[in-house]
């Protein structure tokens, strides 16, 4: 699709002017647009994010590049994406009410969306790196990540509804092609946009020379191009989380496909992960065990809400084709094995997904800040070498890590471990 004619990326200086007549606007800001205060604070790869505040309310104004807004206009990237992140915004919200901030206007030709402010919520990257706590954390994600899987898959849907929606995302061409490329397979070669910390030399090169890893990821690369199971948000990282200390919300949802039902929730775990590893750089020795034991109670929490809610889902809400009930209870028959089978199934391709991020995100383009502001560099490399060797038993051994707690000693016994 080529970029509209009349598409303009928005200034702060003429935001006002250009956004004054959108009624989705002045009815919640102010009709003046001399007294909106307008703050640029787009941070991200790809967009421009505007705070814009009048005398009786904010929004936020998010709109579309048509370019790798990290890399410049070398990389460019269509505009549809804003159109997609709308379609998935709205699916989120009829699919998990109230995980998502409401969506007041959307401008296909400008590839602009206007949507909820979320006050006093902070990206929750930001606060893992600071040490702060969210209550009810891992059970919010993991309900999320349940609720959009199963409802946005044949388990609930009509079938005729869900292949007309895979037909529409379909047309998401260019994202998921960057997923394909950064997240599955450049960090397993020397690709032209990789690179990594000095000294991850020998850890990097032992993952590269082992075929059977590479095998794995290519594996999983194809469930994920292959597999529309579900719509999953493509991106789900804490950074595409906001939260305060008790409320949660998933933002950002551009990256939006229909894929796995487990790949939501890997790529979730994976960043925790990175997040656990990386704090002996963020945390003094006194609240350095309790916080790392907390990010662990977090993902432990994601797993057991995801299942549990799983679970009351399949009792409650299986109206699709898939595992009906009248091959089932209506035969006086359980389902739970069909179910459990399922979620084991669920879970190792989360697991397998999780150790593929844990690589992209220290070898290939766009690092998490986790690791990113850590200054000593011999330490960053250190606890990013964990980070890998953790990421490959994942991949390489995702079939027998077939419980939380399996994956949690895991990690501990990682994050003791001198890999250089």
């Amino acid at each position: 699709m080529d970029t509209p004619v009349q598409y303009r990326p928005l200034t702060p200086e003429e935001l006002g002017a250009r956004l004054s007549t959108v009624a989705a606007v002045t009815g919640r800001i102010g009709t003046d647009p001399d007294t909106w205060e307008v703050r640029e604070v787009g941070d991200g790869n790809l967009n421009l994010v505007f705070i814009v505040e009048g005398p009786e309310g904010t929004v936020i104004v998010k709109q579309a590049l048509p370019y790798v807004r990290l890399v410049g206009d070398s990389w460019p990237l269509p505009l549809y994406r804003a159109f997609f992140e709308n379609h998935a915004l709205v699916r989120q919200a009829a699919r998990a009410p109230g995980s998502v901030p409401e969506v007041f206007h959307f401008d296909e030709d400008q590839a602009l969306i206007v949507m909820e402010y979320l006050a006093p919520h902070k990206i929750l990257r930001r606060k893992l790196i600071d040490g702060e706590k969210v209550e009810g954390l891992g059970a919010f994600l993991g309900e999320f990540c349940a609720r959009t899987a199963f409802r946005g898959s044949e388990l609930s849907m009509k079938s005729a509804d869900k292949k007309k929606d895979v037909g529409l995302f379909a047309g998401n061409v260019e994202i998921p092609a960057i997923t394909e490329a950064l997240v599955f397979t450049d960090p397993y070669y020397d690709a032209e946009m990789n690179h990594h910390t000095e000294g991850l030399d020998p850890v990097v090169r032992e993952l590269r020379a082992n075929g059977v890893l590479k095998a794995k990821a290519q594996r999983l690369l194809m469930k994920f191009a292959s597999n529309t199971e579900t719509m999953v948000h493509g991106d789900l990282h804490s950074g595409s989380i906001m939260a305060t200390g008790s409320d949660t919300r998933v933002i950002d949802p551009e990256f939006a496909q229909y894929g796995p039902l487990g790949f939501d929730l890997g790529m979730l775990i994976a960043n925790f992960l990175m997040a656990y590893f990386s704090q002996p750089a963020h945390r003094g020795p006194e609240s350095l065990d309790d916080y790392q034991e907390w990010i662990l109670e977090v993902i432990a929490g994601t797993l057991s809400a995801f299942e549990a809610e799983f679970r009351q889902l399949w009792k409650t809400e299986r109206t699709g084709m898939l595992y009906p009930a009248a091959l089932f209870e209506d035969q006086g028959q359980s389902s739970d094995f069909a179910r459990d089978t399922l979620l084991e199934e669920i879970r190792t391709d989360a697991f397998g997904f999780c150790g593929i991020e844990m690589h992209r995100r220290t070898l290939s383009l766009a690092h998490n800040a986790d690791f990113e502001e850590i200054g000593d560099k011999t330490l960053k490399s250190r606890l990013e070498a964990r980070n890998l060797i953790m990421g490959a038993d994942l991949v390489l051994k995702a079939h027998s890590i077939n419980t939380t707690e399996a994956l949690l000693t895991l990690a501990r016994q990682f994050n003791k471990k001198d890999v250089l």
